[in-house]
């Protein structure tokens, strides 16, 4: 059994978390903790995180990225392996995201999603077989239209996999409209789509001469990441300190 206490617990993906836990006899959320405790739940939830003195195997933080240093310390004072889905953290919070790995496990992924992390396993090969075969490379995202960043995470995540793999050749081009010239051999082409309420898809088409191969992920659910995350609790349960990832997980 692994207990999990879950930062954010009120929020929708905190809820989306309990529900799908109360359906999994090999986890119980231990205990919760939101800045409001306002909701019904069959756990305890505290609105302070010091005051949380109940005992867990895994911490999933889904809240925002205000604030992610005090909880860090307190996965590391409690020496609680920490699953960080908050979004927007900044170049010195992902640094004390880091730092903190020496000292306690941490799993931290640009997409919570199996099928995406997945993809990344997939798009990778691929890249890797056909790039020195004359295919070009591009990524279509499309998300609802109150998303705020474009390029997604997790189309740089699937860019960043694929120049890794690559040996980083490749340049990010997000806009082409300004140069009138043909595609560069090296141009790795992301596209943003921005409409309705589009929860998530990404493309990754390979286009070569004469063939086309795309590989694409939907989401149609945002529950997509909450199972993930607690598939990646089971796997953190019992960890050693050091940084993980969900490509760690699929293994």
């Amino acid at each position: 059994m692994t207990k999990i206490i879950i930062i954010g617990c009120n929020g929708r993906m905190g809820q989306m978390i309990t529900d799908i836990v109360a359906e999994d006899e090999d986890v119980v959320i231990a205990a919760g903790v939101d800045i409001v405790n306002n909701r019904e739940n069959s756990y305890p939830v505290f609105t302070d995180i010091y005051d949380c003195d109940v005992h867990a195997d895994v911490i999933i933080d889904f809240s925002s990225s205000n604030g992610i240093e005090e909880r860090i310390d307190y996965a590391v004072d409690k020496q609680i392996p920490v699953i960080i889905c908050s979004t927007g953290l900044s170049d010195e919070q992902q640094k004390y995201v880091t730092e903190a790995s020496r000292k306690v496990a941490v799993l931290r992924s640009a997409n919570m999603s199996l099928g995406i992390n997945l993809l990344i396993k997939l798009v990778k090969e691929a890249a890797r077989k056909l790039a020195d075969n004359g295919f070009d490379i591009e990524i279509i995202e499309r998300h609802h239209n109150q998303k705020l960043d474009a390029p997604s995470g997790t189309a740089l995540a699937l860019a960043d996999s694929i120049n890794e793999e690559l040996g980083d050749r490749y340049e990010y081009v997000y806009d082409r409209s300004q140069v009138r010239q043909k595609r560069g051999k090296y141009e790795l082409g992301i596209s943003a789509v921005r409409g309705g309420t589009i929860v998530g898809m990404h493309d990754i088409v390979f286009a070569g001469t004469d063939e086309v191969i795309t590989l694409s992920h939907t989401a149609y659910s945002r529950a997509i990441f909450a199972k993930g995350s607690v598939v990646a609790a089971k796997f953190m349960k019992g960890k050693g300190a050091g940084y993980y990832d969900m490509a760690d997980v699929l293994m």
